[in-house]
């Protein structure tokens, strides 16, 4: 391989090959596909391989291959941050429930991250919201007039706190004003 002739751009330039390969412990050879990443400022190219049976175009197959890595991370992310992998009830009604629960839980973090998180937090993984926003204790006083949280200023931010609980606010009204869907 030769490093791409010219003035290197910002991005990196990225080639897909495709070739047939047999192992020694293979029986038959098997389709790989290369994909090579010239990033600036690296001396050397970042080189991964697939071995697939797949038979579409070799960017197609890197691209499915990256969601399935996604998926897998979400996966590895619930166990981690719900622990939803614990179910030791002795009836399967009971830990079919539990798991229900546990994907209740995710999808709440879920539409906590996408939607509620500013842009400065939206980085924040479940094991990160999970402590700051859902397991805080609060005091909750009502007055006549309005009702007051009282939070410990340590996990969240007033000022971030406020701006989560408004972007919730705007989805509420976005969501009564769109058309309702009938079934």
């Amino acid at each position: 391989m030769t490093r791409p002739v010219g003035r290197p751009s910002r991005k990196p330039k990225v080639f897909f090959h495709d070739f047939s390969y047999r192992a020694a412990s293979w029986k038959k050879p098997r389709r790989v596909i290369a994909k090579v990443e010239w990033h600036e400022g690296e001396l050397l190219p970042r080189i991964g391989f697939i071995v697939t049976n797949m038979s579409s175009s070799p960017q197609n197959v890197v691209q499915f291959y990256n969601k399935r890595g996604t998926c897998e991370q979400d996966i590895k992310e619930g166990k981690l941050a719900l622990t939803w992998t614990r179910l030791s009830c002795s009836r399967f009604s009971s830990n079919r429930v539990r798991l229900a629960l546990f994907v209740l839980a995710y999808n709440l973090g879920n539409f906590l991250r996408r939607f509620a998180l500013p842009k400065e937090v939206s980085h924040w993984s479940l094991t990160s919201i999970q402590p700051k926003l859902i397991k805080i204790g609060a005091k909750i006083v009502s007055h006549s007039r309005m009702t007051v949280f009282q939070m410990a200023e340590v996990a969240v931010p007033e000022k971030l706190f406020r701006s989560m609980l408004s972007r919730i606010h705007r989805l509420g009204r976005a969501c009564a004003r769109a058309p309702a869907l009938s079934l």
